[in-house]
């Protein structure tokens, strides 16, 4: 089927191939109704509406993205990195010239060519052993989430449950593999405990069948919270008592507001509970698109489970970029496979950032004041509480009329409306740039207070 220009009536600053309203109804080539139901959820556009509003106001400075601060990148650390590698493979690992040409340049092995620097990083910076042969290299987090809930999915019963608040892109890939999602709630530490366990009672009494929890242990996203080491523990028991696995998410352990990090769930995990799901994006570069899952729970048919997602990934993405996973080995080799001294600067950055966002909020909003915000203890996120409901049409009145973007928190609940929260971030701003996106923003909060 040939692809149909759009006509004169396309909206400015919308993708090019994207044909109005009116026109596609009188020409479709397809129903929507017809496609998968989680394309027409309003879920699936949540990652990509701030990208367009972000387009259309190239002015706006972002409190919206969770993106890693670019000041530190240089395209010459690409090359460093691949040379770094390369050396390896020759140095450490024996191989010929055509051994390490085929090795970044063939397609590879499903399950990753650096599975066994990652199980070194793992050892050293969170305390725990993971067979290499447990480790799947996967496409970013994303696809090492998307395999494992495509392997856990038997049938329409198989259930995750979600922490809510909770990253969006947990409920889309749920809804795209048409599994069901019961949500509990994070309360003040960032999870509660008993609202889980009546929700795991609850969905057994509707006839489902829970699999697993899925929660950001620490700074979760979006909320910040982190939970205890007694409520770490506490999730463990209750995961033993109920046969439930628990899918870690660890993006921001490595940035706390202090010195003290606490150990991941994985770290404290004596019976193969957890599946931790890593990330390469906040401390190499999101652009390798690297992430990975260690799934070392045992198969009573003699493997592991990372086999079986190693099996589904074969079918979905066949393998991941060897060349990206060279540039994050490289990565990994220049500082001992330690990512914890790989990212001393960037660290620093996050903490002046978070704190400079904080002490900011509290200068433009002095108490007693209707504005309110978290104080979470390290990674990038603040939860605002507003004295207004804060809508879509309020995003783009942000970035047209002030010149900043912020992310609605209903972006975060599944079916939410909205409601009286928003979410700023400290990562992606320079200082100086910093204090101008809180100017903006308090003006922002200034008039949308006012108005009828």
């Amino acid at each position: 089927m040939s692809v149909r220009a759009p006509g004169a009536g396309a909206v400015p600053g919308r993708s090019a191939f994207r044909v109005p309203l009116e026109e596609a109804s009188r020409a479709a080539d397809l129903y929507a109704d017809d496609l998968h139901g989680a394309l027409s959820d309003p879920l699936l556009t949540s990652m990509t509406f701030l990208n367009e509003i972000a387009t259309r106001h190239p002015h706006a400075l972002s409190l919206a993205a969770g993106a890693p601060y670019e000041g530190f990148y240089d395209v010459e650390d690409v090359h460093r990195h691949l040379r770094r590698f390369c050396a390896h493979l020759r140095d450490d690992l024996g191989y010929d010239e055509g051994a390490i040409r085929r090795t970044l340049l063939q397609y590879g092995r499903t399950k990753g060519i650096i599975h066994g620097l990652i199980a070194r990083h793992l050892a050293t910076d969170e305390h725990f052993e993971a067979d290499p042969e447990t480790i799947v290299v996967t496409a970013g987090f994303q696809e090492a989430l998307f395999l494992t809930l495509r392997a856990l999915r038997r049938d329409e019963r198989d259930t995750l449950l979600s922490v809510s608040p909770a990253y969006v892109g947990v409920t889309g890939a749920a809804r795209l593999l048409d599994m069901t999602v019961r949500t509990f709630t994070a309360g003040p530490h960032g999870v509660d405990i008993a609202d889980l366990a009546r929700r795991i009672a609850r969905t057994r009494a509707e006839g489902l069948r829970p699999r697993a929890v899925y929660l950001v242990p620490d700074f979760a996203n979006p909320t910040g919270a982190r939970l205890p080491l007694s409520l770490r523990h506490e999730l463990l028991a209750l995961a033993e008592r109920e046969d439930l696995l628990v899918l870690e998410d660890n993006p921001y352990g490595l940035f706390p507001l202090g010195d003290e990090r606490l150990p991941t769930l994985k770290a404290l995990d004596p019976s193969r509970r957890v599946i931790y799901l890593g990330s390469l994006s906040k401390t190499v570069f999101p652009g390798t698109r690297v992430g990975f899952a260690v799934a070392d729970q045992l198969v009573d048919d003699g493997s592991y489970l990372a086999d079986h997602l190693a099996r589904v990934k074969s079918m979905l993405t066949v393998n991941t970029s060897p060349v990206a996973q060279a540039v994050v080995g490289g990565a990994l080799l220049e500082h001992d496979c330690s990512l914890v001294h790989a990212t001393v600067r960037e660290a620093e950055t996050y903490r002046h950032g978070l704190t400079r966002l904080l002490d900011g909020l509290a200068r433009r909003f002095p108490r007693p004041s209707p504005v309110t915000w978290s104080a979470p203890a390290g990674g990038f996120f603040v939860v605002v509480t507003v004295p207004f409901d804060v809508t879509e049409a309020d995003v783009e009145l942000s970035a047209r009329d002030h010149g900043v973007l912020w992310t609605p928190l209903h972006h975060f609940y599944p079916g939410s409306g909205p409601l009286r929260q928003l979410r700023l971030s400290c990562s992606s701003l320079g200082p100086t740039e910093m204090d101008t996106a809180l100017d903006r923003f308090a003006a922002f909060v200034r008039a949308a207070t006012r108005r009828p």
